[in-house]
């Protein structure tokens, strides 16, 4: 049995919190609470603890322009948050350059993200929102690097990267 599966297999038990530090190939990360309790609040709640341009994206699913993200070429050690919350999303050891002009990642961390069908295109798209408040994330395709060949392509409004050498932020309730 390997850690992913020992620490899954603990998360059924629900009274029981996990800490696990993150690591996908040996480097240090964050330690990340691997239990949270989703935040039933109206979105309008998010409203005064973001900025206006944030709150678009996260609550009324709006898409920021490509390539307006400082967040796209952030290559340092370290984990993104969830701008509203604060629930960890991505570690940065699963960030790549899709060149698509937005944070793109090959898998978040395990649990963290909630998934919904998306027809605002014509064609359906897989949309991913934050498990934990409901902010709206970006959207997962199938056009990403081996071995997951997943894209998950986030809007950097809806992040904040915390690099490896600052604690991560309480989560915001």
């Amino acid at each position: 049995m390997n850690r992913r599966t020992l620490i899954a297999g603990l998360m059924t038990f629900p009274a029981l919190s996990v800490v696990s530090r993150l690591s996908l190939g040996g480097a240090q990360t964050h330690e990340v609470a691997m239990k949270f309790t989703p935040l039933e609040v109206p979105h309008s709640y998010w409203r005064d603890k973001v900025s206006a341009q944030a709150y678009e994206v996260l609550f009324e699913e709006a898409t920021e322009p490509a390539g307006s993200s400082p967040l796209d070429d952030v290559d340092e050690e370290g984990t993104f948050v969830c701008a509203a919350c604060y629930l960890p999303m991505f570690d940065s050891e699963s960030k790549f350059d899709s060149g698509t002009g937005w944070p793109s990642f090959t898998q978040p961390i395990e649990g963290h993200m909630a998934t919904k069908q998306d027809f605002k295109m014509i064609w359906p798209r897989t949309e991913y929102h934050c498990a934990r408040c409901g902010g709206h994330q970006g959207h997962v395709f199938n056009d990403g690097p081996p071995p997951r060949g997943e894209r998950w392509c986030n809007n950097g409004l809806a992040l904040r990267f915390v690099p490896i050498d600052e604690t991560l932020p309480e989560l915001r309730a």
